[in-house]
């Protein structure tokens, strides 16, 4: 099942949905679950049904709900008022704002590719670019630590820079080089902490595209002080979740072809079976005497050659960057 939070054009009242697709996985139709309740009288409770956040907490309840409402629609039993069609609505990120954001780096290759990147990049800031190159080189600048293969590394995101698909990336005035990165994630549905790997997947409730948008010549800076992303990530709508969220029941997260797209034009390919670490054991490594909430989101890092960085290719303001995931959808944002 694809559920979604839209509003609809003439509305900023967020509502929340089914996703119903084509044969070809494009959206055709949106079944309001809140009001297809509120027209067949359901009675019980209806304020897990208005927002994703409150839907995610009461999964237990909701879940079976939705899949009632599902099999509805699909004898035609769903009231006509229930339903939107994609021209009639508007995508917002499926939790707006989430609890929590904690991005990976869980592809090898894209690492490999993107420390040689940053060498490059930071490398032409200089006056000598070919010398810092190379002094860049000896001293062991931008190289893979070792304590990526011992633990499962990443940071805390900017939960309040959310925005979803066909919302628009404003790209900041310190940065000449803006990026995309082609990633996945999943949201969690459990409240957990000190979980063990083999228990972890049942805290998945479903998984959704990431577009970790980033300031390359900044972040090849604030690395070297080797605490984190700080400017290079954090700026408003660089965090881009969405289209919907596949629930876990519905996807194998594993064996999923992943693409981006530039002005209709492809620009990278991967898929996500090449990950070096499941979202399981990176969860409970998380979990570890500390208290992860249902809502939270966990970005897998950029799959291989995912990103401007990576390929050479960096945004402009006009560009319209797609990034697409087998079994989930298009996430699409233009550049102003």
């Amino acid at each position: 099942m694809k559920l979604v939070t839209l509003t609809h054009a003439n509305s900023a009242l967020e509502w929340i949905g089914i996703q119903i697709d084509s044969p070809s996985g494009t959206p055709v139709q949106f079944v309001d679950l809140r009001k297809s309740l509120e027209l067949l009288d359901h009675g019980g409770d209806l304020s897990p049904f208005g927002d994703m956040l409150r839907f995610i907490e009461n999964a237990d309840l909701t879940l079976d709900v939705a899949n009632q409402i599902l099999d509805r629609y699909k004898s035609g039993n769903i009231p006509e008022a229930a339903l939107a069609d994609p021209s009639a609505v508007r995508f917002k990120s499926p939790i707006p704002q989430p609890p929590q954001i904690r991005d990976c780096l869980l592809f090898e290759e894209h690492l490999q590719n993107s420390y040689r990147g940053l060498r490059e990049t930071r490398a032409k800031m200089e006056s000598d670019p070919e010398t810092a190159l190379k002094e860049f080189e000896a001293k062991g600048l931008y190289q893979i630590p070792d304590i990526w293969y011992d633990i499962p590394l990443y940071y805390k995101a900017n939960r309040f820079s959310v925005i979803g698909h066909d919302e628009q990336i404003i790209k900041p005035s310190y940065t000449s080089l803006l990026d995309f990165e082609l990633e996945f994630g999943c949201f969690l549905k459990r409240r957990v902490k000190d979980i063990s790997e083999q228990d972890a997947e049942q805290a998945i409730f479903g998984y959704a595209i990431f577009n970790d948008v980033s300031a390359r010549d900044v972040q090849s800076k604030e690395m070297q002080g080797q605490l984190g992303p700080a400017k290079g990530k954090d700026f408003d709508t660089g965090n881009i979740i969405g289209p919907c969220i596949v629930t876990a029941d519905s996807i194998d997260p594993y064996n999923c072809n992943m693409i981006a797209r530039i002005n209709g034009e492809e620009v990278s390919r991967g898929n996500t079976s090449s990950i070096s670490r499941s979202f399981e054991s990176v969860i409970a490594y998380m979990s570890v005497s500390e208290t992860l909430v249902p809502g939270e989101f966990i970005g897998s890092g950029t799959v291989g050659s995912g990103c401007g960085l990576e390929i050479g290719r960096f945004l402009e303001v006009g560009d319209v960057i797609e990034l697409e995931v087998e079994g989930i959808g298009v996430l699409r944002n233009e550049v102003v």
